[in-house]
């Protein structure tokens, strides 16, 4: 599966860079990281079904503020620094849930 989100990230990456949209490897590969410990966590039994869906969907909603951002050709440095804030608090989110003491049921 994760190999599956690099690959599509990679294709996403690519079609934006050929429509001269900002760059942001920074964000983009943080993001990588998170989905990748979310991953991690599921296959771990650290996360239950809900709590990474909570977190898949707390990415989702930072991959919907890097595309608004770069929708205009340009990531300014306020867009850049409130990607990095939202990133910042779900992976302290991210950290929490996979380190509580529930434990999936099909581990």
């Amino acid at each position: 599966m994760t190999q599956a989100l690099l690959v599509i990230g990679g294709v996403l990456l690519s079609a934006g860079m050929a429509y001269g949209q900002a760059e942001t490897p920074g964000i983009d590969q943080g993001q990588a990281n998170q989905e990748q410990r979310i991953d991690q966590g599921i296959a771990s039994g650290q996360l239950t079904q809900r709590e990474a869906g909570r977190l898949e969907q707390q990415q989702q909603h930072i991959d919907t503020m890097e595309n608004k951002a770069k929708s205009d050709g340009v990531v300014t440095k306020k867009e850049r620094t409130r990607i990095h804030a939202a990133q910042d608090k779900a992976s302290k989110k991210i950290y929490r849930q996979k380190h509580d003491r529930q434990k999936s049921r099909h581990q």
